[in-house]
């Protein structure tokens, strides 16, 4: 048997300061969370302090001052130099060769989002055979929005074109999927497979539930006692534990409310030239913001150069923490109003049209042109939302990959599931269209989108599989 020993070496690891992990903590926070760490470093730093007044007041230089360090965004230092410090830069990019291309699509298409309740169940019948696929299909589609299944079996049997007896064994399986309780006929049935899934199905509580939900509802715990010969402690211990099910399982799954977000950037159209379309300017939504300053008391104790060293030094410290706060505030402001610019620069076209004009775009391209690492664009952009005059929009939704037309030309993403989006409205009751013919049609009009890619944009909008819409 090998035994054990320590080895003694050396090796560079980048570690970053406290500092740096503020300023990137600041350019990654949504304005929301951008005014709870205003919030707190105002709690934690005595010399700074809120302004009053609308406009900045003058911060002159301490006498304790590190020029290097203390230089402001503006003064010189492009954006890049700015961030250098805190993030790894890479080797100049290349031009995508089209292998490149389908790879970087193909990640950026597949970044984490929250599945809808349809996908999550239809992802867990991995595994079953493949006539049992479609009919987990059919139940999945079925489900309402609470995850009840409110069709009978004889209607699923008639619509996937099987015997009863196989969709009650299919939809056996599926109830006993994730979440706990889908696929169920009511709410005691939802219930019930919670308790069967967690071994009390045959328990005091689910005795209750099949046979005293009325007066479970309306506490009568001594009522229940005594029909069912127990004791109200036991009745009340089991109504504990009944209220801790989830008599929705389909809730995680329900559309975000987006009527809490506050939007980091605001597009105003600037002019209206004579064919009615004018320019657009993009703004920092700062209303959500204090502007802050150094406490002047603070700092005129500090230049006066009193005999209490061990104040002084404190009050240096602090100092230096609020101005590098305040110039990562700054930073973070410049930066993703540089970005905001770029995005409705190159995406003018979405601004006046709409979202089938939405262009191709990748942070590369911003990176490049506002000066800083692709990483930083990815962070400046993480949650945060622009208000435009065609609603509110996440900054991620203008990065979309491309594809290439017949002629040449490039168009985004969103506008081939605009296409999809016609012509399925479009399309014969009866007869349906596969996710092929999409394809071949997308094809006459000049586009080339693989077959899987339009099964999953068919998903994203919420359109079912031909075979499910097809009606006699």
């Amino acid at each position: 048997m090998a035994g054990m020993e320590l080895i003694a070496g050396v090796a560079q690891q980048q570690v970053l300061s406290p500092q740096m992990q503020q300023s990137l903590q600041l350019l990654q926070a949504p304005v929301a969370e951008l005014r709870q760490l205003v919030a707190t470093e105002l709690a934690a730093n005595p010399v700074l302090e809120e302004e009053a007044s609308d406009l900045r007041a003058s911060d002159p230089e301490e006498p304790d001052a590190d020029s290097p360090s203390d230089r402001g965004v503006g003064e010189g230092v492009s954006l890049q130099d700015e961030w250098r410090d805190y993030l790894p830069q890479s080797a100049p990019s290349t031009s995508w060769s089209a292998a490149d291309e389908e790879k970087r699509r193909f990640l950026f298409e597949s970044r984490v989002s929250r599945p809808t309740l349809r996908e999550l169940v239809i992802g867990q019948a991995a595994g079953l055979p493949d006539e049992e696929i479609p009919i987990v299909e059919l139940i999945a589609g079925s489900l309402d929005e609470d995850g009840y299944l409110r069709v009978s079996v004889s209607d699923l049997a008639s619509a996937a074109g099987v015997r009863e007896v196989m969709v009650e064994k299919v939809l056996e399986k599926v109830r006993g999927f994730d979440p706990a309780g889908v696929a169920a006929r009511d709410l005691t049935d939802c219930l019930l497979l919670q308790l069967s899934r967690r071994g009390e199905g045959n328990g005091l509580a689910a005795r209750i539930l099949r046979h005293h939900l009325q007066q479970l509802a309306r506490h009568r715990y001594e009522e229940i006692a005594k029909a069912l010969r127990v004791s109200a402690a036991d009745v009340t211990a089991a109504a504990r534990l009944i209220s801790t099910l989830e008599p929705n399982p389909g809730r995680p799954f329900a559309e975000a409310d987006e009527q809490g977000v506050i939007p980091d950037l605001i597009v105003v159209a600037k002019t209206q030239g004579s064919d009615g379309e004018g320019d657009f300017v993009v703004r920092l939504n700062e209303e959500e913001l204090p502007r802050l300053k150094i406490n002047q008391e603070y700092k005129e104790l500090l230049a006066g150069r009193g005999e209490n060293e061990e104040l002084l030094l404190y009050l240096r410290e602090k100092v230096r923490g609020a101005r590098f706060f305040m110039r990562s505030l700054e930073q973070r402001q410049q930066t993703l109003l540089a970005i905001g610019n770029q995005i409705v620069s190159r995406q003018e076209e979405f601004f006046r049209h709409g979202p089938s004009a939405l262009k191709p775009l990748i942070m590369a391209q911003v990176a490049d042109a506002v000066g800083v690492h692709v990483t930083t664009v990815s962070r400046a952009v993480s949650g945060k939302y622009m208000e435009t005059p065609r609603g509110l929009f996440e900054l991620r939704f203008f990065f979309t990959p491309g594809y290439q037309n017949n002629d040449g030309s490039s168009v985004s993403n969103e506008t081939v599931k605009a296409a999809i989006r016609e012509m399925l409205a479009g399309e014969s009751a009866r007869s349906p269209m596969s996710d092929q013919e999409i394809v071949e049609a997308l094809q006459d009009r000049g586009l080339k989108v693989a077959r899987r890619t339009i099964a999953k944009y068919r998903e994203q909008l919420g359109i079912l599989p031909s075979h499910l819409r097809k009606t006699c």
